[in-house]
């Protein structure tokens, strides 16, 4: 089990943040064997699709290049321009075929890790001690040993290849021209074809590797999933103060909703709650706002200074209190205790009145499930 700097285990698998910050640093997961699988196969491929014409285009530059103008013999100052037109003409040729391969080289490393850029210069990488502890890593080890495995693997299967075809390789130097041109790219393609099987086999092997290899060196202590957790989440009393700050700003935007209120229902001491119903667009009344001790005497001051109307009922105040939430509806149960209620303040409004001491409503029917003491 790998251990860190303090000699503790590294169990835990590594967190979002902590890939994160090592693809950031470049680190990520790799196979070789993979992007040389990839770029074998289409050049396998792009030989047996395009092989054919490929090779007859060269062929036919070069005979054009052989090709020489009695001028071009006279004139050395022509040699640069016609070797000039030569090379473009061999180079839009070879262009899909080496454009494909380009293609490839960049996008096959996606399968597995994908891009990463980073600049940055690490000094530990001039240090020889940790040079020499790399050359004999675990990973090291592993990649000499796939590195010896791929060239038996594939020098044998090359062997066999050329020891089978060894005939058939003859006798293209007794064939036509063009003919034995179309005939060497189909060689080569299914030659590239057959090769990428080993190779399928040493990627099929790489990869877990790979990913095991990864996912292990990425691996972190009980201590640091953590501290990060500590950064990421912040200290606990440093959460304990943004909890405080934000129940402030939340009471303080609860208190400016109170003169909106249309009634305050109170215990008449400990509870108050501020309700509004406006009938046009609301089905039944609201709450907002709500608060025992000292939200509650907040509360009754503001509707004192808003000539709010306050209904002293204790079981409702409670009922509504611990039942109802605040900028929601109120509970269904309820509706008809707190109709009294706005009945009767709508009733003192209609007949211009208006009392600084709070109504007393001791009676409202509140449901028996509701009450608290």
């Amino acid at each position: 089990m790998a251990e860190n700097e303090d000699g503790q285990e590294k169990t835990e698998e590594a967190t979002p943040r902590r890939k994160q910050d090592a693809a950031e640093k470049g680190q990520i997961v790799r196979s070789r064997e993979l992007t040389t699988l990839a770029m074998l196969f289409i050049a396998a491929a792009g030989l047996l699709i395009l092989g054919p014409a490929l090779l007859e285009g060269l062929a036919d530059q070069v005979r054009i290049a052989m090709t020489l103008d009695p001028k071009n013999i006279i004139d050395p100052g022509q040699m640069p321009v016609v070797l000039g037109q030569a090379l473009v003409d061999i180079l839009l040729l070879l262009a899909p075929f080496l454009g494909l391969m380009l293609v490839i080289a960049l996008f096959a490393p996606l399968a597995l890790g994908g891009w990463t850029f980073t600049f940055e210069f690490k000094w530990d990488r001039l240090d020889p001690i940790q040079g020499v502890s790399r050359l004999f890593s675990w990973q090291s080890l592993m990649e000499l040993f796939k590195a010896l495995i791929k060239f038996l693997v594939v020098g044998g299967v090359a062997i066999v290849l050329l020891w089978r075809g060894e005939e058939e390789l003859m006798h293209l130097g007794r064939e036509p021209l063009l003919p034995a041109l179309a005939h060497t790219a189909s060689t080569l393609g299914w030659t590239f074809l057959i090769l990428t099987l080993p190779m399928l086999l040493i990627a099929g092997v790489d990869v877990p590797f790979q990913l095991l290899s990864y996912f292990r060196n990425l691996r972190m202590t009980k201590k640091e999933v953590n501290d990060e957790a500590k950064d990421s989440e912040g200290k606990p009393e440093v959460k304990g103060r943004i909890r405080r700050l934000q129940m402030e700003a939340a009471r303080r935007r609860m208190m400016d909703k109170v003169p909106t209120a249309d009634v305050i229902v109170t215990n008449p001491t400990h509870y108050a709650v501020a309700l509004q119903y406006q009938p046009a667009t609301m089905k039944a009344p609201v709450i907002v706002a709500l608060g025992v001790e000292q939200v509650a005497l907040r509360i009754r001051e503001l509707g004192t200074r808003y000539k709010i109307p306050r209904v002293d009922s204790p079981l409702l105040a409670r009922a509504l209190y611990y039942n109802g939430a605040l900028d929601k509806p109120i509970p269904n149960s309820l509706y008809v205790a707190v109709a009294q209620v706005l009945s009767y303040v709508y009733r003192l409004r209609r007949d211009g009145e208006f009392y600084n001491a709070p109504i007393i409503m001791r009676d409202v029917p509140v449901p028996p499930e509701l009450r608290t003491q």
